[in-house]
């Protein structure tokens, strides 16, 4: 008597679900980016496809803003555009603080981070005070009026030098430092008409000195506040 074999219950494929369930993932993602899409802001939109364009066209540079790719000629046009603008300010600037007689008592850097205006305490405030001299009014005005060709961010930087302070309007260096730097960014604001949006203060006190605080010449130098220009494009590198 021959044995049957055991009945083997045999199980459809079912592999397929797994690309299947892949494709819906997919659409479902494709569906929130064109849901998003339908909802950002048509000229960012349009601006953001065409760097898309450009990237993939033409190669992409350094990030700008810290979120898309520009391409290197690019950067290397708005660099050298930048660059004879801040070297036309810097020079306006030097004739007005030359024609005005403080040649002595300014001095402007135009570096890799940017133009750097430092103007020294005796020319710019009473010892041990804050507001603003009135003779230094129309120079001021006029450095706000030839910064405004650029749109550039602009930091005030107060310093002094290391004599202690402690008065009942400024408990120390750092206190006058920063109300230096505050007066002449709310002055180059409300008397300049610079933007507002465009500036940011520090005060460093005495602890940021560029001379020699043992001499009194040192210490007459680093009472200064600096007007710095920054750049918003690197400058490129030789060699």
């Amino acid at each position: 008597m021959s044995r049957r074999k055991p009945h083997v219950e045999e199980h459809p494929d079912e592999t397929w679900l797994l690309p299947y369930s892949d494709l819906l993932t997919l659409l479902l993602a494709l569906f929130i980016v064109m849901f998003s899409i339908s909802n950002i802001d048509k000229e960012k939109y349009a601006s953001l496809s065409r760097q898309f364009s450009i990237i993939f066209s033409e190669g992409g540079g350094i990030l700008e803003d810290g979120s898309l790719i520009i391409p290197l000629d690019e950067l290397q046009q708005n660099n050298t555009i930048e660059d004879e603008m801040m070297m036309q300010i810097k020079e306006s600037i030097d004739r007005e603080i030359k024609n005005r007689g403080y040649s002595e008592n300014f001095k402007t850097v135009l570096n890799k981070e940017g133009l750097e205006i430092a103007i020294q305490e005796v020319v710019l405030f009473n010892s041990g005070e804050a507001e603003i001299l009135q003779s230094m009014h129309p120079l001021l005005k006029e450095i706000a009026h030839i910064l405004k060709k650029l749109d550039n961010d602009i930091k005030v930087v107060g310093h002094t030098d290391n004599v202690p302070i402690h008065t009942e309007k400024y408990r120390s260096n750092w206190d006058l430092s920063a109300m230096r730097a505050i007066n002449v960014m709310h002055f180059m604001v409300e008397q300049g008409g610079l933007a507002q949006e465009r500036f940011s203060i520090q005060g460093y006190g005495e602890f940021a000195p560029k001379y020699d605080n043992s001499t009194e010449e040192g210490r007459a130098k680093n009472r200064r506040v600096e007007i710095f220009v920054a750049r918003k494009y690197p400058l490129a590198n030789e060699g």
